[in-house]
């Protein structure tokens, strides 16, 4: 698990290669990630949009950019959390995912950004 704290909201990442829904043999390898998004700081903020940078071994650069996540555009009180699981498949057995969550504080309406830490996808078979 990897972790990012901005501005007293803290991002931690867990990736899992999904071997089941993966198809090697036509270059797919499908990954899913559960993030976790708390609030350790003094005001209520929500998630309006998210930007990727997704990688493959072969240097392949995706940007999947919109709004929310899952569908959701949640809203995080303070010392409260919002996770969900989201999925990404590669054309290789390596790759990495990094971006940003654009949120806003609901008790100034400033907007700001949110780091999502840089993780790993590797399949199993890869590790050793």
């Amino acid at each position: 698990m990897v972790k990012a704290e901005t501005k007293g909201i803290e991002v931690s990442v867990k990736p899992q290669y999904l071997e089941e829904q993966s198809n090697p043999m036509y270059h797919s390898y499908v990954f899913m990630y559960t993030i976790t998004i708390e609030n350790k700081s003094d005001f209520t903020v929500q998630l309006l949009r998210r930007h990727w940078h997704i990688f493959d071994s072969n240097s392949e650069h995706r940007e999947v950019e919109g709004e929310g996540v899952i569908g959701e555009t949640p809203v995080i009180a303070p010392n409260e959390s919002f996770t969900y699981s989201s999925g990404c498949n590669l054309v290789t057995e390596m790759g990495k995912m990094s971006g940003t969550y654009l949120v806003k504080n609901l008790v100034n309406e400033q907007l700001f950004q949110i780091i999502i830490p840089e993780f790993q996808l590797i399949t199993p078979g890869k590790l050793n």
